[in-house]
């Protein structure tokens, strides 16, 4: 039975042309700043975003924590959404990697307003609250659904930033997807963020790999930081080539998988086990499920006909679409949803 993965967008093996040019990759020392391909890598990335210099990692959490880092000091303090990645996800690595806090704001499915933010900047004349220091956004959002903020709102944030003196990063684990979605230019970001993250090894389909963009002053400071985090790495011109491949191939495709995932909510609708779809805007659909059953025998009953998801919650599921879920997978997926809409499921 082939297996339909739909758990992450992470999950993507490299195709035969991914595979090809990793092989035919110049490599030298990164750590010595003698990798071509890592250089050409940071390089790329950079003008795409309008950025001075680039930062390879093995990882979006690596870079965002590095991020962080370099943005903060101990008694600091980083606003993000309640929802965001850095928070939810990284393992605690804002109090142990810099000693910050976090000020959680609730916005509307991961998306923060400018007035949200201007309310949870301390003041700096109270010692009894940490010093405001950072602000970060996530585009897309993961938890909430795959939204994605418009250029326009990132510019009215950056104006609330730019004059209470914070610093704006941006997590762009599914940057692409928000910016195919948008119809935004990606070189627009440098005018408004400090630091950006984008990560190459999820919709874009690379095996690892994600950049940190910043100016070069704030990546020579980054450099120092990952070194002491371990990210340090020697030949990593194989992995930097099918991030290069990637950012070349498969950026518009990523429309593709938007359809697919519109395609599902629109069936998820009409089913009887759906109490509930979050609306679809890029390649994430989560729903929650009624009393029909729960979050784990539908899990389990998925994967009985080759179908992988993650419960993402009580009663919550969720789907990523990706360049590996063909046309064939697809319609497999729709079929099974139909079908269980029309029995008890059994596990």
């Amino acid at each position: 039975m082939n297996i339909t993965d739909l758990r992450s967008d992470t999950v993507t093996k490299p195709t035969p042309e991914m595979l090809q040019a990793m092989f035919a990759a110049p490599v030298g020392d990164d750590v010595y700043g003698e990798d071509p391909t890592v250089n050409a890598l940071e390089e790329k990335a950079a003008a795409m975003f309008g950025m001075e210099a680039g930062l390879f990692c093995p990882s979006g959490t690596m870079t965002n924590q590095i991020a962080i880092k370099v943005h903060t000091q101990p008694l600091t303090e980083v606003i993000c959404d309640i929802t965001a990645h850095i928070h939810q996800y990284e393992g605690g690595g804002i109090a142990f990697n810099s000693g910050a806090s976090t000020a959680l704001v609730h916005g509307n499915r991961g998306k923060m307003t400018p007035a949200q933010i201007e309310a949870n900047i301390r003041p700096l004349d109270n010692v009894h609250f940490p010093e405001t220091k950072l602000v970060a956004l996530e585009n897309t959002c993961n938890k909430g659904g795959g939204t994605f903020y418009t250029l326009n709102e990132i510019a009215a944030i950056s104006e609330v930033c730019k004059r209470h003196n914070l610093a704006l990063h941006l997590d762009g684990a599914r940057v692409f997807n928000a910016l195919v979605a948008s119809g935004d230019a990606a070189k627009e970001y440098g005018l408004y963020f400090d630091s950006i993250s984008i990560c190459i090894s999820k919709g874009l389909g690379a095996p690892v790999g994600s950049v940190l963009l910043g100016t070069k002053d704030f990546i020579k400071r980054a450099r120092r930081v990952r070194k002491v985090f371990g990210g340090g790495m020697r030949q990593a011109g194989y992995l930097a080539a099918a991030c290069i491949y990637a950012l070349e191939n498969n950026i518009k495709r990523l429309k593709e998988d938007h359809r697919k995932a519109k395609a599902m909510e629109e069936t998820l609708l009409q089913t009887d086990y759906v109490e509930s779809v979050l609306p679809v805007e890029t390649n994430i659909v989560i729903f929650k499920l009624n009393d029909k059953y729960t979050d784990a025998d539908f899990v389990a009953a998925l994967a009985k006909e080759g179908i992988r998801a993650t419960a993402f919650g009580p009663q919550m599921i969720r789907f990523v679409t990706h360049l590996d879920i063909t046309d064939e997978m697809m319609q497999h997926t729709l079929s099974v949803l139909k079908s269980l809409s029309k029995q008890q499921v059994e596990v």
